[in-house]
């Protein structure tokens, strides 16, 4: 008895702090939220701040949003389609390589994936400029898949889906192959389902990096017709005028995607992350 009341002491003790620590982290959003109210005057003078005043706040910034930004809806619009295909693409292809690094055994498999490892300390920064050649040589820049294609193979994802694999009973593969199935089959019929989990929480990560991704995109997009949200929102500080109080209803608007996202795999995503990081 005197144990159980320990255990619920602990466990309300624990709640409480991660509660307190949760509440720390959501003061910048609940700043910019309040902020979103406010008019560009006031945003100019005091900043962002936790002080409100109910008779200054309002909707006009949403408003405008809504009623004179197409421009804001198709950066919107941009960015989900990016997101869209970088999370299809990259949880295809990063599962499957990931997925024969781990159950298959062939000659060099321990060198690639030596090579993920290599490619994975390596800084994106210096494989911009590579990269952007390649774009501009097959003629992809200011296109979808000029900002899609880096991400579909990320060498992060590869290894978490390889770290995931390995947990994967091959006896599975075996009693497959002895029924006929094919390798495509016993990958999509009966492996890919197990690894739901690790779907999920890298569906997550991969939309959250997607999502946010900045300075690719800038470098290979050219029109304002195919900006994606950070890039657009760039655009609106500028050294003629801040319109910081559009900058900020923006930004507020920009974050129910990866919230929705995570609400919806959020189940799994823990489950994901900590068989995907003790395997192997």
């Amino acid at each position: 008895m005197k144990k159980e009341k320990n255990n619920i002491g602990l466990k309300l003790v624990g709640n409480i702090g991660f509660s307190l620590i949760a509440l720390v982290f959501l003061f910048p959003i609940i700043g910019l939220l309040i902020s979103s109210f406010r008019p560009s005057a006031d945003l100019m003078r005091d900043g962002i701040t936790f002080a409100i005043d109910f008779s200054t706040l309002n909707l006009d910034n949403y408003m405008y949003i809504f009623q004179q930004a197409p421009s804001y809806w198709s950066w919107y619009g941009n960015s989900l389609i990016v997101s869209g295909l970088t999370i299809a693409l990259s949880l295809f292809f990063s599962s499957m390589v990931g997925y024969a690094l781990a159950l298959y055994d062939f000659k060099g498999r321990n060198l690639f994936f030596v090579l993920v490892l290599l490619i994975l300390m390596i800084p994106f920064e210096i494989l911009m400029l590579p990269l952007y050649k390649v774009m501009v040589a097959t003629q992809l820049v200011d296109t979808y898949f000029a900002v899609v294609l880096p991400l579909i193979v990320a060498p992060i994802a590869v290894f978490f889906f390889r770290q995931y694999a390995l947990g994967l009973p091959k006896e599975l593969m075996d009693a497959a192959r002895i029924d006929g199935s094919t390798e495509y089959g016993i990958f999509f019929k009966i492996m890919f389902p197990l690894m739901g989990p690790s779907l999920a929480a890298m569906a997550i990560l991969q939309g959250l990096t997607s999502w946010n991704n900045f300075l690719w995109p800038l470098l290979v997009l050219r029109s304002n017709d195919m900006f994606t949200l950070p890039i657009g929102l760039a655009t609106l500080l500028t050294p003629y005028g801040n319109n910081y109080d559009v900058l900020i209803a923006g930004s507020v608007l920009t974050i129910i995607p990866i919230v929705l996202l995570f609400i919806f795999f959020q189940r799994y995503f823990v489950a994901g992350l900590t068989s995907g990081g003790v395997k192997g």
